[in-house]
This record gives structure tokens, sequence and C-alpha cells, in this order.
């Protein structure tokens, strides 16, 4: 009798989402000893992850790692998750940056300290392993409001739709389980953006700030941001899901949103942000980047967990696909706007 394979488990993407948030991105530093300690990293997250949480059961803590496209083939080598690949800028009226990363941990629960404990025991691991990107504290603003004032997420899929809108099925099937993610940090000019009457915000948001209730169509302008986020294909809407964060320094004046968007292709994604950034039609764009700069962005693949449990510290790819030692610089990560808020180095599953 044949055996039966064991079902693959996803990372907690679809999760609820929380009150507290660690962002890291990393970036991989060259070396055959520094890809070892990051796959025996992938292999032990779960017991990390189980360790931290045991001090608190209703904490809720859980954790996402994604590997960027130069970082999977320096790890595992082929096959690749057919849809990887590094961010795509986007210029436009605006313009959305491509920046450094190779790992990205998105840390959530309901209480920071639990989002800290684990985000240091990750980092004490990949001590010398890698150096970070940018690392971002997100934090629950009231009732879900970003720092505009206005709710954020009203629109997340939930249960079994956010399950079919970010895991990966038979579109390919040696990923399935996997995910794709993008980040962005965007900083908001939030003095201007106050002197805006409240109105002319409804209108470029396409909600009302009070209510959270949707414009109707005829109040609606095309420019609005859940117009031009809003994606139908073949008469079918291409959801994704975001757990997007404020986060600010006080101190700098600094205020942004962390955006973080789970789905099952990145072109969803995509298509998304080429609306914003270049209009649809081309010149019609998202208004709101009149008032926020995206500072970063990075794309990811995530892994389903079966994937990092399996994955053995010794099991890199053939030397045949392996670049040279020498092309393996290391990549300095820019520093256009990149907060650093609380760095923890100064210089887990969904079924």
């Amino acid at each position: 009798m044949d055996a039966v394979s064991p079902p693959v488990v996803s990372q907690p993407v679809a999760t609820r989402l929380t009150r507290a948030a660690i962002f890291l991105v990393l970036t991989l530093n060259p070396g055959r000893e520094c890809e070892r300690a990051v796959r025996a990293l992938c292999a032990d997250l779960s017991g990390l992850l189980r360790a931290v949480g045991f001090r608190d059961l209703e904490g809720g803590l859980s954790c996402v790692l994604g590997i960027g496209s130069d970082a999977w083939d320096r790890l595992f080598g082929a096959p690749r998750p057919k849809d990887l690949h590094p961010f795509r800028e986007i210029r436009g009226v605006h313009h959305a940056v491509s920046t450094p990363g190779d790992l990205l941990f998105h840390i959530r629960a309901t209480r920071m300290d639990l989002c800290f404990e684990l985000a240091t025991h990750i980092m004490a691991r990949l001590e010398g392993a890698v150096s970070t990107a940018d690392e971002v504290h997100g934090f629950g603003y009231f009732d879900d409001r970003d720092l505009i004032g206005f709710v954020d997420g009203t629109e997340n899929p939930a249960g079994d739709e956010a399950v079919a809108a970010t895991i990966i099925g038979e579109e390919d099937p040696g990923f399935a389980g996997g995910s794709y993610v993008v980040v962005q940090k965007y900083l908001h000019d939030l003095a201007a953006w106050n002197r805006l009457p409240v109105g002319e915000q409804e209108k470029i948001i396409g909600r009302r700030k009070l209510s959270d209730i949707e414009l109707d169509d005829a109040e609606k302008p095309s420019y609005a941001h859940n117009a031009l986020t809003s994606i139908t294909e073949n008469g079918e809407e291409l959801q994704i899901l975001r757990d997007n964060m404020p986060f600010g320094d006080v101190g700098k004046g600094e205020f942004g949103t962390y955006f973080i968007g789970y789905a099952r292709s990145p072109r969803r994604i995509e298509l998304m942000l080429d609306n914003m950034f270049i209009g649809q039609p081309p010149g019609n764009y998202d208004r709101l980047l009149d008032f926020s700069r995206a500072v970063t962005g990075s794309l990811f693949f995530v892994p389903s967990a079966s994937f990092l449990d399996a994955v053995s510290p010794d099991a890199g790819p053939s030397p045949d696909t392996r670049l040279p030692e020498e092309e393996q610089a290391p990549r300095q990560p820019r520093r256009d706007g990149s907060l650093g808020i609380g760095s923890l180095r100064k210089g887990v599953t969904h079924e």
C-alpha cells in the first residue's frame, strides 16, 4: 500500500491581524557559512516560535519568513518558485523604489514584547550572517486607523477567502502552500495632509473618514485610492491580504505606514502598484502619493512551513548553479528614509 504524503502546512500568512508587529528586512552576507546559518534557522524557526509563544498562549505570536530572489539562488538553487523576482521599481508620476532585501521576518502578536523577544532570538542566531537593511516596529492605532486618520484594511478577505487569495495551489505544484509578499515603507507629510479639508481627504481615499463607509460611485473620483487598488480580471476581483501597520518617530517628526501585501501571485500586487504610481489610465494616479512617499520596496517568496521544517543546513544549491564567491559582493542598504526604529542590532503553523 502506498504511503500517504502528509499535507503541506503553510506559514501563518492568513492569520488574524494583531496590534503589534516587527518587520525585519535583512541582506545575506557573503560566504558559505552565512548561507548555512540561514538554512539552519529555517529548520529551527518553528521551535523558536513555540518557545517564545509559550510565555503567553493568548498573545497570538506568529512569524512569517520570506526569501528574496537572489537569496533563494544562494540558499536553495533550482527549482525556483515560478514567479519569484526582485521588486520592480515603478517610475510614473511618483516613484516606487526597489531596495535591497534577502530575508523578511514579519513578526506579529498582541504584545510588542513577544515580537521583540522573538526578533532578538532570530538576530542572535543570524549574528554575522546578515546585515539589517530595515527594521520597523508597527503598532495598532485606535480603531485600526492609519496615521492619516482613515481605517486601513477594511476590504481584507477573511477565512477561506484569505487562504484562496494568498496560498499557492496547482499553478505551481512544487511550491504549493507558499505565498508571495511585497513590502514598502511609506513616509507621510502629515502637516500637508492635515491642511486638506476632510471632504478632499475622503475623495482621495474613497471612504468617509469617521464612519469608514465607502463613497458611492457617483461621488468617488476615478483617482481614489480604493478605486485604483481594486483589480478585476475576467469578472473576478483579484484579492490580496494586507497587514499594514502605522509606525513613527515623534522626535524626528517622521510618520508612516508599512505596507505589506500577501498574494498567491505577485502580479496582483504589481497591477495595483502600477495603477497607483502610473495611473489608470496613465496619468490618473493615486493622489494619496502626493502626501505619502515610498522609501523602500522588496518582494519575497514565502515557502510553506513544511518546506522550512525540512531544510537541512548543509543542503545548499549544487556547485554548477552557485555564484562564485567573488560575485557575492555585500550590498549596502539604501538610507533614503529608513528609520531603523528600535534597532535590535547596532553597527507556526497555519492550516
